[in-house]
């Protein structure tokens, strides 16, 4: 379940901060025209990186994914907006990267069809309940989706997931509870699905 939501663009990526090192801080400064900072941000922005691609891509994808996505922040750093979280600003550049470099693959493998192959698992159910769930969270208010992706589908701490969203951990927790009881109202007796988020 929280790959085909993952999959239908309700996930987040799970930023993890480096011991001492301040995103935001660094990200200002560079914007400021602190060259070493900056030198320092696209370090470890790439180790970052590198463990987020290892985990979604296969191995021989993950060194373009990461050049890709420095690249993007490079070219894309004007767009930051001082005061906003830096990581899931960077976690958005990279889920996209990951997507263009899997196509890329899929495109340049060429692989033969089998002439004898008589039907391919359908998409659609994962598909349709991907878009689904991604409607029932929009009823959720915005602190509460945000809660529940990050912790029950996406396997963020709560600690973490209050870092994320400005959020105390206790305010996290109520809004997992809140929200999940919410979505229980909104599949009415589909109790099943709301199993698998627990």
């Amino acid at each position: 379940m929280a790959r085909q939501l993952e999959s239908a663009g309700c996930g987040l990526a799970k930023p993890r901060k480096p011991a001492g090192f301040d995103w935001e801080a660094a990200m200002a400064a560079s914007l400021a025209g602190d060259a070493a900072t900056y030198r320092r941000l696209l370090e470890e922005a790439g180790r970052w990186l590198r463990r987020y691609f290892a985990r979604r891509l296969s191995a021989e994808l993950v060194d373009d994914a990461v050049q890709e996505a420095l690249t993007a922040l490079h070219l894309k750093r004007a767009t930051f907006e001082p005061g906003r979280p830096f990581l899931p600003w960077l976690a958005a550049i990279a889920r996209f990267k990951g997507v263009d470099c899997m196509r890329s693959a899929g495109r340049n493998r060429g692989e033969e069809l089998d002439e004898n192959l008589h039907g391919v698992a359908s998409h659609e159910s994962a598909s349709l309940s991907g878009i689904v769930m991604g409607r029932l969270f929009e009823r959720l208010r915005r602190p509460q989706a945000d809660a529940i992706r990050l912790v029950k589908l996406q396997g963020f701490s709560v600690r973490e997931a209050a870092m994320m969203t400005g959020q105390s951990e206790a305010l996290v927790k109520v809004n997992i509870h809140r929200g999940l009881a919410a979505l229980k109202g909104f599949f009415g007796e589909g109790e099943a699905v709301l199993q698998m988020l627990r």
